[in-house]
């Protein structure tokens, strides 16, 4: 619950979620779709997936500005959300020294 009073600590969370939710599209439901012919999983996951993401670069911006991030570790966190494990990968090298 500690994460959830700072602006930091919330990215760390978002970061976490939008992470998942790319896993989860890259293997489980484009398996699914193109696999099985099932795209009902891939419609709900990429909405979820869309909306975190929006949120991810939402958080990182308001980060930016208020600890006054210079522009490689605001586009390190930024290149994070669209690499597979990035996020995980940016929640251990860019966020947690922050806190």
């Amino acid at each position: 619950m500690k994460l959830l009073t700072t602006q930091l600590g919330r990215l760390r969370i978002i970061a976490f979620i939008e992470g998942i939710s790319f896993l989860v599209i890259l293997f489980i439901t484009m398996p699914l779709k193109y696999a099985f012919q099932m795209p009902e999983p891939n419609k709900f996951f990429g909405l979820a997936h869309g909306l975190l993401f929006v949120l991810y670069v939402f958080a990182v911006i308001q980060i930016t500005i208020k600890e006054q991030w210079n522009i490689q570790k605001t586009l390190l966190a930024l290149l994070a959300s669209i690499i597979p494990f990035g996020t995980f990968w940016a929640d251990s090298k860019l966020f947690k020294q922050g806190q």
